[in-house]
């Protein structure tokens, strides 16, 4: 070895715990950019400026305001994100994440009676805020026909009125009212109760 040579450095023992930490942190920081990113937990919510009776919805991803239809949704899949907008300023109601709701049609027979009053031709729509800590209720779980939060895992069973079934949400989702008209996707009332999660 030359005098200036310095010996390689010797790897280091793996760390049992470390994986597991580090993908806990990830999940930590995930969750908390989710929450925070629109301020669910924090964010006050005015139902003047939420959705309205007779608003269409409209798709999150649709480039111009166009309502969606009864057809757009295939029964029991996942579900979709969707804007409230008026159709008399063609506006979507976009400037608080709280007026974000999902849509999911399931089998008109397999919905309760409170929740088929709300629905229309078996399609329902929700709040797509978690009522835990406001992150994105944004997964399907297919088999048991449940949407999901992936932050902390909360269930909600749609046809039951969105009730908890798994996961620490406090309540269920807040329901949206709907109506068709010329096959089209209508908001008949308001959300049922205000929209967000609790403050931590």
């Amino acid at each position: 070895m030359m005098p200036n040579d310095s010996p390689a450095p010797t790897p280091a023992a793996p760390c049992a715990g470390c994986d597991a930490g580090r993908r806990a942190a990830l999940q930590r920081l995930a969750c908390g950019a989710l929450a925070t990113s629109g301020l669910a937990s924090a964010e006050a919510w005015s139902a003047e400026q939420g959705p309205q009776p007779g608003d269409w919805l409209v798709s999150v991803d649709a480039d111009k305001p166009v309502p969606l239809t009864v057809a757009d949704l295939k029964p029991n899949a996942k579900q979709q994100q969707a804007w409230p907008c008026d159709p008399k300023t063609m506006k979507l109601r976009d400037q608080s994440r709280l007026n974000r709701v999902l849509l999911v049609r399931l089998d008109a027979v397999a919905l309760d009676a409170e929740t088929a009053r709300r629905a229309a031709d078996g399609v329902m729509a929700y709040s797509s805020v978690c009522t835990h800590q406001g992150c994105d209720v944004s997964a399907w779980r297919e088999q048991e026909k449940t949407l999901l939060c992936f932050c902390h895992f909360s269930q909600f069973q749609p046809a039951q009125g969105a009730a908890v079934v798994a996961g620490p949400a406090p309540r269920p989702l807040p329901a949206l009212p709907l109506r068709v008209e010329g096959g089209r996707l209508i908001v008949a009332g308001g959300f049922t109760q205000p929209p967000g999660g609790h403050k931590a």
